[in-house]
């Protein structure tokens, strides 16, 4: 409590000084983020101050963003969010929302505690062979266990995130030259991987239910491309889920050309009941791509991979040339997690504040597209130019937007902008963005309105 020593003799309101130590210890280094204050109680007695002034301190520190918690588990110094650091309120970056009443710092603290005292540290920080233990493998299957049914865990590879994960699947499936069909608008990590590996992507056309057959058909007899790659639950950025009987048709078509399916499916899990994957109609054709990323957290850098069988060992080699490992700790806390329930509890809590956030995107954007639970939603505009001036007077209100231009697999593509929803920390800060936004849209010019 060095830093709290400060406000004793400070001039002034007691309660202003406690502020005031607070705020000089965040700036200068000596709290960092995620630091645990001490309790009221204990700052007030170390003070010699009624509990009341503490009490004021810590609220005051809470509205100005520097602590965060609750009652019953502490406050704790606040991580400085992109806002905070650039002065914009980040509406950019497709992150999970903060959980609703539950504390994800303290689930981590206590599954840490936990590993610790039954492993050996030594042996959890070396390197460890392969991509997954059994057990590890079997948490995996269960998690895609809602999308994919029952999987045999030897088909599972834990992965470093979900971009290792394509890039291996890509770098075995394919050579400079092939062709990967996509969305018009797909995922940018996707994009960067086939320009490093040279591979050709073509845009398939695509109406309110995804990839049309029509068209796919016609581009695979067309081009014969080695792979397929789409995003059929709340796809980026255009929030479209595809429904079973379109992945029906695709998987039909994959199966009858003899191209591979790459199925990323980030969100599948955000949905309270989402369509059977493609990798659970065509197993033996997908290779299906989950990221905890952005239904838990992306600080776990876990995603499971599952494979045909007889791929697994030849994406392992692929994997190992690219990361060596997925991170010991970060893999045996997403397996606890999933296996003693706190993964369940905390993507019913994210659920619960993505259903939150969509509800007031639906009231202030009503002309966004996306499902009730997406934690992103799709603002079709009318020209490349529009979606560039509306990025533009968004940076300059504050607003941090992405634009079609960062997802477009062709030159000739849909316009608009990918509104994520999880970014900002508060929902009020969230409320305030976008009543911004649909001011920019409303008193703008006519290349700014949205299409009808």
């Amino acid at each position: 409590m060095e830093w709290l020593g400060r406000a004793r003799d400070a001039p002034g309101p007691r309660y202003a000084a406690i502020l005031a130590a607070l705020s000089h210890a965040v700036r200068e280094g000596e709290l960092h983020p995620g630091d645990r204050l001490p309790p009221q109680r204990a700052a007030a007695d170390y003070l010699g101050v009624d509990l009341t002034t503490v009490t004021r301190a810590y609220s005051l520190a809470r509205e100005q963003g520097l602590l965060e918690g609750e009652v019953g588990r502490g406050s704790f110094v606040r991580a400085p969010s992109r806002e905070d650091e650039a002065g914009l309120v980040d509406l950019s970056m497709n992150l999970p929302p903060p959980p609703s009443g539950v504390s994800l710092g303290e689930m981590l603290r206590r599954t840490t505690d936990s590993i610790l005292l039954r492993s050996d540290p030594a042996i959890l920080m070396a390197y460890h062979p392969g991509f997954g233990t059994r057990g590890q493998r079997a948490a995996g299957a269960q998690w895609l266990a809602p999308t994919l049914g029952a999987l045999d865990p030897e088909r599972i590879l834990v992965c470093p995130g979900a971009q290792t994960a394509l890039a291996a699947v890509v770098a075995t499936l394919c050579r400079p030259g092939d062709a990967i069909v996509v969305d018009p608008l797909t995922y940018p990590g996707l994009i960067g991987i086939a320009r490093n590996a040279r591979i050709r992507l073509i845009a398939c056309p695509a109406d309110d239910d995804g990839m049309r057959p029509d068209e796919l058909e016609r581009l695979c007899a067309a081009e014969k491309p080695r792979a397929i790659y789409l995003i059929p639950a709340m796809q980026n950025p255009t929030a479209v889920t595809m429904s079973r009987a379109r992945r029906i048709e695709v998987a039909a078509i994959a199966e009858a050309v003899g191209a591979w399916i790459i199925e990323d499916d980030p969100y599948s899990r955000l949905m309270s009941a989402p369509p059977p994957a493609l990798a659970a109609l065509a197993p033996e054709r997908t290779f299906h791509v989950a990221t905890l990323a952005k239904c838990l957290s992306p600080g776990l850098r876990i995603a499971y991979l599952a494979c045909p069988a007889y791929w697994s060992d030849k994406i392992a080699d692929a994997l190992r040339s690219i990361a060596m490992m997925p991170a010991p700790l970060m893999a045996a806390i997403a397996t606890r997690w999933i296996q003693e329930g706190q993964a369940d509890t905390l993507l019913a809590a994210i659920r619960a504040e993505a259903r939150a956030r969509r509800a007031i995107a639906d009231i202030l954007l009503p002309q966004a597209q996306g499902g009730s639970e997406s934690i992103h939603v799709w603002l079709p505009l009318s020209s490349g130019s529009a979606s560039e001036r509306l990025r533009l007077s968004g940076q300059r209100s504050g607003l941090a937007i992405v634009t079609a231009e960062s997802f477009a697999a062709h030159a000739d593509h849909p316009n608009g902008a990918r509104i994520s929803l999880g970014g900002p920390g508060r929902r009020s800060v969230l409320e305030g963005a976008l009543q911004a936004l649909s001011r920019l849209i409303a008193t703008s010019a006519e290349p700014l309105r949205p299409m009808a």
